[in-house]
């Protein structure tokens, strides 16, 4: 078995699969907004349809981009969490 920094390098952990199991609270919501998103289209006139995929983009961009920042600070908050666990025995090896 390869380590987690080769999976990650070689690109084999795919986060977006692994969320991809949402428990049914979280199934029933996207419905719910598939079901709204739908019913607010309908209802739409051509230029509103366009405003309104231009908002959409942005906001998937945006959440994107905290995603990202989120991931970001919860690998580094897990890193400083190993090291810390782990300087006790750093210590004892009197490496440093």
């Amino acid at each position: 078995m390869k380590s987690i920094i080769e999976e990650l390098y070689y690109g084999n952990v795919c986060l977006e699969a692994a969320y991809g199991n949402q428990d049914d609270e979280a199934r029933e919501l996207r419905n719910y907004i598939l079901a709204h998103y739908e019913d607010l289209s309908s209802t739409l006139t051509e230029k509103q349809k366009e405003t309104f995929e231009k908002f959409n983009d942005c906001t998937a961009e945006l959440n994107c981009m905290t995603e990202r920042d989120i991931f970001k600070y919860a690998f580094r908050l897990g890193a400083r969490i190993a090291i810390e666990v782990l300087m006790p025995t750093f210590d004892s090896l009197n490496i440093c």
